[in-house]
């Protein structure tokens, strides 16, 4: 009898190991990477069309022609205050409904509508997730902002991730977007390093885009949309991220064109968040870490560090603690923040604070005009 029994378990202990081994090949074998220097095409405005170029007229008093744009991570429209994620420390892994999904993202999409932007760069868009219950979040966006035009950039096509196992995570596709009522001329997909560790398996298709508008003077304003890495990267690829993102912005400035980078950089954006949000974990047991500044070249700032130093900082926070759900005591960073080449000049750079209401992120706005 237990000669059976041990044989029984021995089985099914077998099937098992079979099973995950199938599954870890299945996981390595659909794992793939876009390629580098991606051209993206832009899908015009639902509704009428959009400005060819940036006219640089002033006004009758001679005060520059600003503009508005904004920044804003969608957390796949799963991260309404209630969510926590299981990545973060949590046990959230899947939105409750498609509802709740296109309630968050038609959500921050209005908030953002009502600062009339001129471009809108959004993270963390799911087209077809299971996560997400297949809601496609660019066509909502694309709804929400029918006279604008827009590129979608693919950074995440995962195969089935069945874990948690109480709510497995799914197979999933999400990218970046951006929107712009001025003709977006062409848009680069650049394909970031990544960790070669396992964690590959499980983080995003790293990417930046590098959008071109034509402006009246001649030269074009160069808009990347931003989204580094955060689980699993050592400081050798983060590193890499930052020297090719720079490389390609510094290139843009040497060459007289404006240049704004937006987005979600997973990292402190003034370095002393911890400090200025009362924040219970300390910088070295913190996946937020300090942003490189040292790393920015010459020519570029900031815009949230530059406040800080300038003594005039006061914006809330862009990103909360993921690992639980929010009550307004979870630890909290500015991640999410703009830099920009010193021929633009910065009128307003804000928090738009919604409180985490539909994403564990806040959107960041800057007001700016071209030229010093």
């Amino acid at each position: 009898m237990a000669k059976k029994v041990l044989k029984i378990v021995g089985g099914v202990l077998g099937a098992l190991v079979l099973i995950v081994v199938i599954y870890v090949v299945y996981v390595m074998a659909s794992y793939y990477r876009l390629d580098d220097s991606l051209s993206l095409e832009t899908a015009a405005p639902e509704e009428g069309q959009v400005e060819s170029a940036i006219e640089l007229d002033a006004d009758s008093q001679g005060t520059a022609q600003e503009f508005t744009i904004v920044s804003a991570n969608l957390g796949f429209g799963a991260y309404g205050p209630d969510f926590d994620f299981f990545m973060d420390g949590g046990s959230g892994s899947v939105a409750p409904s498609a509802q709740y999904v296109s309630d968050n993202v038609n959500g921050s999409a209005g908030a953002i509508k009502g600062l009339d932007p001129d471009i809108v760069l959004f993270q963390e868009v799911d087209i077809d997730g299971t996560r997400s219950h297949g809601v496609d979040e660019y066509a909502l966006l694309r709804n929400d902002f029918p006279t604008l035009c827009s590129v979608f950039a693919q950074n995440y096509d995962s195969p089935y991730l069945a874990w948690p196992l109480y709510a497995p995570h799914g197979k999933n596709k999400a990218g970046m977007a951006t929107f712009s009522r001025y003709q977006i001329e062409s848009t680069l997909r650049r394909s970031l390093p990544v960790s070669e560790s396992f964690s590959k398996f499980l983080d995003l298709d790293r990417c930046y885009t590098i959008s071109r508008i034509t402006v009246s003077d001649g030269k074009e304003l160069v808009v990347f949309n931003v989204h580094l890495s955060a689980y699993g990267a050592d400081a050798e690829v983060l590193e890499g991220q930052r020297s090719m993102l720079f490389a390609d912005m510094q290139r843009e400035y040497e060459a007289g064109n404006y240049v704004i980078a937006g987005g979600d950089f997973n990292h402190d954006m003034i370095g002393v968040s911890n400090e200025v949000y009362g924040n219970v974990t300390d910088t070295e047991a913190s996946w937020a870490k300090p942003f490189d500044f040292a790393s920015v070249p010459e020519g570029f700032v900031v815009a949230a560090k530059s406040e800080l130093d300038a003594g005039t900082f006061d914006l809330a926070a862009t990103c909360r603690d993921a690992g639980r759900p929010y009550d307004g005591t979870n630890d909290r960073w500015v991640m999410d923040a703009f830099i920009y080449s010193d021929n633009v000049t910065c009128i307003e750079q804000r928090t738009l604070d919604l409180d985490f209401a539909f994403s564990d992120h806040n959107p960041v706005y800057l007001r700016f005009s071209l030229g010093q």
